[in-house]
């Protein structure tokens, strides 16, 4: 039984370390001149606690995700982020880093009352940032 569980536990630390070595998702390049950008709601809106985001893209096309075709990707929306993602690796996927997978240029989200900020980032077919990255304008929206 001790054998087992060393076994395992062994298994296990090696495992760790491989991923940590092992090398990150292939980078997509963008192409010159591409440009994702906040169609509304506009730079210092007040807008209520359910806020309609409209997406915008120049230079590319819309693909869902796990959808490999040259010259597209998909929408995440950063709330009230600071820091862009991690270059190389996947957007996460959590309250402040929405992925619009499917394809979609439009969400309605609730936000609680206060001063929040709105950023688009463009992922690639696995959620990994183009290089150069496609960002938007960071918009400050106040919600009543």
């Amino acid at each position: 039984m001790k054998r087992i569980l060393l076994a395992l536990a062994l298994t296990g630390l090696v495992g760790s370390a491989m991923a940590v070595d092992a090398p990150g998702l292939p980078v997509t390049k963008a192409p010159a001149g591409a440009e994702v950008y906040i169609i509304s709601p506009s730079d210092g809106a007040t807008v209520g606690q359910d806020v309609t985001v409209r997406f915008g893209l120049k230079g590319m096309g819309v693909a869902p995700a796990g959808v490999a075709k040259e010259h597209t990707g998909h929408h995440h929306l950063l709330v009230d982020v600071t820091e862009l993602p991690a270059a190389g690796k996947p957007i996460p996927a959590d309250a402040h880093h929405v992925h619009f997978g499917g394809g979609q240029t439009q969400t309605t989200l609730k936000l609680a009352p206060g001063t929040h900020t709105l950023q688009l980032e463009l992922g690639d077919q696995n959620h990994v940032p183009f290089d150069p990255a496609v960002v938007s304008k960071k918009i400050t929206i106040h919600v009543k």
